[in-house]
């Protein structure tokens, strides 16, 4: 009887071995595939808080200058990332394919950075299975989909609050916006971005490991608004 419990423990852990390896080749297969993904992430960067972190980090940079000593701005594009229902893909051609200049430049109302533009093609928008117009399309979609609550447009003063609170102001004036579809994100004090999840054809839906990687503060810092 020994000798036989050995022999099936011996043949289960062969079993779970092939069948590991078997998962670990069909996810990377897919892994970096272009277009083989499950939703997007649109991310919001409140862009006041970029702004600060950068100067007390010394970074005056052309990609800071330009996004940081123009007009000013409240919540930006920071990106729209294909999502796996765990993970992401990233640079899924390598050399990605040359961002055209002109299209660059008509992504700078939401995204005011040039790098930033050509970083998100090269890391992101090569994973969406698009051409580069249609990405950006894709960007512009998105962000129109999402109503931004007029409280923060303007924000004059420095304002704290919860990340649950700063949810349900987004949720209140984007219908059919759920918590389970959105996060928010923050540094030591600051808030970062508010993150929604969308499916590929741009509607809202629920993503619960992005919600998982979500800003566990109680209170956040929203720096305010350059001239606001």
């Amino acid at each position: 009887m020994p000798r036989l419990v050995t022999i099936s423990r011996f043949l289960i852990s062969i079993a779970f071995i092939i069948c590991g390896a078997v998962g670990a080749s069909a996810q990377d297969r897919r892994q970096n595939a272009p277009g083989e993904f499950d939703f997007y992430v649109l991310s919001l960067s409140w862009s006041p808080s970029f702004c600060e972190a950068a100067s007390e980090r010394g970074n005056n940079g052309r990609g800071t200058q330009a996004q940081c000593s123009g007009r000013p701005y409240s919540f930006v594009v920071h990106g729209l990332w294909p999502q796996y229902e765990r993970g992401f893909p990233e640079y899924c051609q390598r050399p990605s394919p040359r961002l055209a200049r002109n299209i660059m430049t008509s992504m700078l109302d939401l995204m005011p950075a040039p790098g930033l533009i050509y970083n998100e093609w090269d890391k992101h928008g090569t994973c969406s299975g698009l051409g580069e117009r249609a990405y950006f399309e894709a960007i512009r979609k998105a962000r129109a989909a999402v109503k931004i609550p007029e409280e923060f447009l303007q924000l004059s003063e420095p304002k704290t609050i919860a990340p649950d609170e700063l949810e349900a102001a987004f949720i209140k004036v984007n219908p059919g916006l759920s918590s389970s579809a959105i996060a928010v994100t923050c540094d030591s004090r600051r808030l970062s971005e508010v993150r929604i999840c969308l499916s590929k054809d741009l509607q809202f839906r629920s993503c619960e490991e992005t919600d998982r990687r979500a800003c566990r503060r109680d209170q956040v810092l929203m720096p305010p608004v350059r001239g606001g």
